[in-house]
């Protein structure tokens, strides 16, 4: 944060003023039952170049933008275990890979019209595909679904996307064809080789024994807070040599931190880091949005912003019914898995850097991303009350067995 530098001084100002926007926008939107990741974009948007400009090095922000995604990515890996993944492996694979395909299907009829180039189809149905774990794990607390089979399935369909994130990245880095010598495409595929032999032995493991930290440090707390940092720069560290995402690497690193049975203690030695660099990474996207390129493009952001919950919405419902589930529970999954996730702002983010998409085109997605996270309490609030309207039923813990 030191080379943010605001209209009213120093760095600490800076900080200052963005600590009292938080919590001031945090209360505001627990009250109205909006997440938190919506203050963290409209701080970004109010003190963003194309609102109140309090920030002097744009640059600056979108690297520790980025740091914070990397952050992001590894705390996510060191959630995921992969072995209970694996017991719901046909629901999460078959949703998410139909989800994909889906997704890019309805892309691609939509570029036929506007006339996209096929890079720029597959990309955005990329983003579009995947959801937002850090909204949905939250609302599923919350409402009380996380151990019933409702909410076992849509875990496991987000738990998918978040590990579908691995080769994504490494496909897009392949449509940019940016370096098409063959010692570049040689080192992405060595790296993507890595990455699912990392996945793999991990899922199979039951339990990586052989990791230093875990009797050494154990009860060291600053040690603690550096070795997870290594592990998590280190991962982004390798993944760049090989040409791949930083993030990526970063992701693979907190699965190895998972195996090796280490999250309790790392969780809560450096969760605040986590709540620092993700809110940091939102504020900068929402930095990014420019007010202008909204109020002119805004038909068409409204267009696509209901054709992408339509779409969602349907395909996740279908998927969700297909294993068992009843339309009511299926309907309000679909609803659940509606909105565009923050994942898709690191497909969105690497395409926009390796050339796949126009200014123009990551302004939009940025955006439309952005509208979707706003809104979906409010389509999945409809979306129940919809249902308890027209299927009275109603539904209870004993429902969602």
């Amino acid at each position: 944060m030191i080379a943010l530098m605001s209209q009213f001084g120093s760095s600490i100002n800076f900080i200052c003023i963005v600590g009292l926007l938080a919590v001031c926008a945090s209360v505001i939107l627990k009250k109205l039952k909006q997440p938190k990741l919506v203050a963290y974009i409209l701080i970004g948007v109010l003190i963003g170049p194309f609102s109140l400009d309090l920030i002097a090095d744009e640059e600056s922000i979108k690297f520790i933008g980025e740091l914070g995604i990397i952050l992001l990515f590894f705390f996510i890996g060191m959630e995921i275990d992969l072995r209970n993944f694996l017991k719901d492996w046909r629901l999460a694979i078959f949703g998410t890979l139909t989800q994909i395909l889906l997704s890019i299907a309805i892309v691609f009829l939509m570029g036929q019209f506007w006339d996209w180039p096929i890079n720029r189809i597959v990309v955005l149905g990329f983003v579009i595909a995947l959801s937002s774990s850090a909204v949905i794990f939250k609302l599923l607390e919350e409402k009380n679904l996380m151990q019933e089979k409702i909410g076992r399935n849509v875990s496991s369909i987000l738990l998918a996307q978040d590990i579908a994130i691995a080769p994504i990245l490494i496909l897009i880095s392949i449509l940019a064809g940016n370096n098409t010598d063959s010692e570049s495409y040689l080192m992405k595929i060595i790296g993507g080789v890595i990455v699912i032999s990392v996945i793999s032995y991990v899922a199979i493991k039951k339990e990586i024994s052989w990791l230093p930290f875990k009797s050494t440090i154990k009860d060291d707390h600053e040690m603690q807070v550096f070795m997870a940092l290594f592990f998590c720069f280190f991962g982004a560290l390798v993944a760049n040599f090989f040409g791949i995402s930083e993030a990526l690497g970063a992701f693979i690193g907190g699965l190895v931190m998972h195996a090796g049975k280490a999250t309790e203690w790392i969780h809560d030695a450096i969760h605040s880091f986590r709540i620092l660099f993700v809110a940091i990474f939102f504020i900068s996207i929402g930095a990014q949005l420019n007010l202008e390129f909204l109020i002119t493009n805004w038909k068409i952001l409204l267009y696509l912003l209901i054709a992408v919950y339509l779409t969602n919405h349907f395909i996740n419902t279908l998927i969700l019914k297909a294993y068992k589930n009843s339309w009511k529970l299926s309907l309000i999954g679909g609803a659940l898995l509606g909105q565009i996730g923050e994942l898709s702002f690191l497909i969105c983010i690497a395409a926009f850097n390796l050339g796949v998409l126009s200014q123009f085109a990551y302004d939009f997605t940025i955006s439309l991303i952005s509208l979707t996270i706003f809104i979906s309490p409010i389509w999945i609030l409809l979306t129940e009350y919809l249902v308890d309207k027209f299927m009275p039923t109603k539904v209870t813990r004993s429902n969602f067995s």
